[in-house]
């Protein structure tokens, strides 16, 4: 007895255009990073170096590159990430509405950052 299978590939269009849309999303926030980089004065191709990238970030902001590890401790890297977007944007003379946008909606956060109005004004005094 023969068995048919009646698969007309709607699965796997669906598939693909979710991998499509994941892939131009982070697509955005790499030229995005890029281009904040490139406006904070550091290069823009710091961006697609894992940890380095991390590095690069936290002199923008004016951390230490230790807090790096902090960055490895679960649970605490949620709340230094956050802390670290507060930063950034305060570094572009932005308020906490920008940072909540950086939390909340990156998608829409870091092109507004990148692509803006915003200038680097150096890191935050605390």
């Amino acid at each position: 007895m023969e068995e048919y299978s009646y698969d007309n590939g709607a699965a796997s269009g669906i598939l693909g255009a979710i991998g499509f849309v994941y892939f131009a999303i982070i697509l955005l926030i790499i030229i995005s990073m890029w281009k904040i980089f490139i406006k904070a004065g550091k290069p823009g191709w710091a961006a697609i170096i894992p940890i380095y990238n991390i590095i690069v970030l936290l002199e923008i902001v004016g951390k230490p590159v230790w807090w790096i590890i902090l960055m490895l401790i679960p649970f605490v890297n949620f709340f230094v990430m956050i802390y670290v977007a507060h930063l950034l944007a305060k570094s572009f003379g932005k308020d906490i509405v920008m940072t909540i946008l950086l939390i909340i909606l990156p998608i829409v956060g870091y092109p507004m950052l990148a692509f803006g109005d915003a200038k680097y004004v150096g890191p935050p005094k605390d």
